[in-house]
């Protein structure tokens, strides 16, 4: 394995795992959320970073795969992943406002 290969497979294990734990905690929100009106408030922002962790795993996942497999796209793969973590990045960056 190389060690873009291998710079990947810790990136695509992050973004599973952290797409899995919003995943339960939706799934605790909607099972709570009548007893307590303050998670329903909070589904808007967690389906929103769900959105985002969610895409981000998905093109980990084809980045890393091209990357095993010596595809020819895996570049245009990798280039989506470290694109996506950027707007990841710009989308939880405080504001001063």
């Amino acid at each position: 394995m190389s060690p873009l290969a291998a710079l990947t497979a810790i990136l695509m294990g992050s973004a599973v795992a952290i797409t899995t734990g919003l995943l339960m905690v939706l799934a605790v929100y909607g099972i709570l959320g009548s007893d307590y009106p303050r998670l329903m408030a909070e589904i808007p922002s967690l389906l929103r970073s769900l959105g985002l962790f969610g895409v981000l795993t998905a093109v980990s996942v084809a980045a890393f795969i091209g990357a095993v497999r010596y595809r020819p796209w895996r570049w245009y793969a990798q280039a989506g992943t470290y694109g996506w973590i950027a707007v990841i990045v710009l989308a939880y960056w405080p504001t001063r406002y």
